[in-house]
């Protein structure tokens, strides 16, 4: 038989209104509480009527918010496109996107930013800082009720709903065996990360190093910098890492700021350029490997990621439970300048 809202009322010791508002995230209800309503459906097997839920969400709206860490950042154009491709597709449902970027990694202004727009939301998609006190946030939004959704970079620590990106780890371990057959196993390495509050970006660099001290015996790190995802910091650190450190004939470039990088590269080494290895097939990085400067890039599925969190943030509004997937990952393709 199936369980009612009024026996989770009844064990739960508060109103059908309340279970109602919690089996189907409509806020407004305590954290208590709503931590409450939610174990006593777990313990007695509540299933959402999917057929009645589908029908029931033509008849009532649901707002999705979309945070992202992404200005100044090419790579996020194509997430954006698949937000926005998501959302024409769940226009017939009710659904609406709340589209919000900052730019840089400050998790209180990430924080501030988080509060405004949950306010207004059902749903929070969101590329965290990986903070405390962005993780404390997520949890703060969780039990009230909120599905939180990471897209593009997981965080530690926290309670959210489900992770849509790509295995940085493996990408990681991918990098590195490309720059082993690029340079014969042999190098003297400069590395460019774009944040290290980022856990993706350390997580890159984790995989990057777990190969290069099982199989590259012959790579050497002269140096480690950031760009914070910007083109400008990026020509900055590598310009004067290239000139402090001029035995680097490799770069391992973990994130964005890639133009920026090239064109210090470009500046410094012109006549001996070395071998580089990026992520992500922005037009950007379509044209440096077009004119030999790139020699690799791993595309992570950008529009996907985007698509897919979405669509994940309206399932679990429509269920009331989290994804099955902790994460859902992206394929990563090796791309070069033969396979544009």
């Amino acid at each position: 038989m199936a369980v009612t809202i009024k026996q989770i009322s009844e064990l739960s010791g508060v109103s059908r209104g309340t279970v109602d508002r919690v089996l189907n995230t409509r806020g407004h209800v305590a954290p208590e509480k709503a931590a409450l309503v939610q174990q006593v459906a777990q313990q007695l097997g509540y299933q959402p009527n999917m057929a009645g839920k589908a029908l029931a969400a033509r008849k009532k709206s649901y707002s999705i918010g979309v945070l992202l860490c992404s200005k100044g950042n090419p790579f996020f154009e194509e997430v954006i496109r698949g937000v926005k491709a998501a959302e024409k597709e769940l226009t017939d449902f009710g659904v609406r996107i709340q589209l919000q970027t900052v730019k840089g990694y400050d998790d209180q202004q990430l924080k501030t930013a988080m509060q405004e727009i949950a306010a207004n939301v059902n749903a929070l998609v969101l590329t965290p800082v990986n903070s405390k006190i962005i993780a404390d946030e997520i949890d703060t939004l969780t039990a009230s009720g909120m599905p939180v959704i990471m897209v593009n970079t997981d965080i530690e620590g926290s309670r959210r709903a489900c992770y849509v990106g790509s295995d940085y780890m493996a990408g990681g371990r991918v990098a590195c065996g490309i720059l082993r057959l690029l340079t014969n196993g042999q190098a003297h390495l400069g590395m460019l990360t774009g944040s290290l509050r980022i856990l993706g970006h350390n997580q890159r660099i984790a995989g990057f190093r777990q190969i290069m001290k099982r199989d590259c015996p012959g790579f050497t790190l002269s140096e480690l910098e950031t760009t914070e995802d910007d083109d400008i910091i990026g020509y900055e650190n590598t310009k004067r890492m290239l000139i402090s450190h001029p035995e680097i004939d490799a770069l391992f470039l973990v994130a964005a700021g890639i133009y920026g990088v090239c064109r210090a590269v470009q500046d410094v080494r012109r006549n001996i350029m070395p071998k580089i290895v990026c992520f992500d097939a922005t037009p950007q990085v379509q044209e440096l490997m077009q004119d030999g400067i790139v020699q690799a890039a791993i595309d992570q599925q950008p529009f996907r990621q985007g698509y897919e969190s979405v669509q994940t943030a309206y399932q679990c509004l429509l269920t009331g439970k989290p994804p099955r997937q902790d994460r859902i990952l992206m394929e990563s393709r090796i791309l070069i300048r033969e396979s544009l």
